[in-house]
């Protein structure tokens, strides 16, 4: 699931989708079943463990997992 709209239903509401963010998934990255993605960017390489929710962006070659996703540095 993504989530791009910081205030839903924002369109039904206004009309527009001006509050819409764009989701990026770069090359390679892997994301787990059931994960909830809002508008981050999933870096190349990347890995997002299942039934993750991703509040933040995740940098290139990490892996991510929780609610909400977190990756060591």
């Amino acid at each position: 699931m993504t989530i791009n709209d910081l205030y839903p239903p924002s369109f039904r509401r206004t009309g527009s989708t001006n509050q819409w963010r764009k989701t990026h998934i770069k090359k390679g990255a892997i994301i787990g079943s059931n994960t909830t993605l809002l508008p981050v960017m999933i870096g190349e390489n990347a890995k997002v463990g299942a039934g993750s929710v991703v509040t933040k962006d995740i940098p290139d070659n990490k892996t991510a997992f929780g609610n909400p996703a977190s990756h060591n540095d």
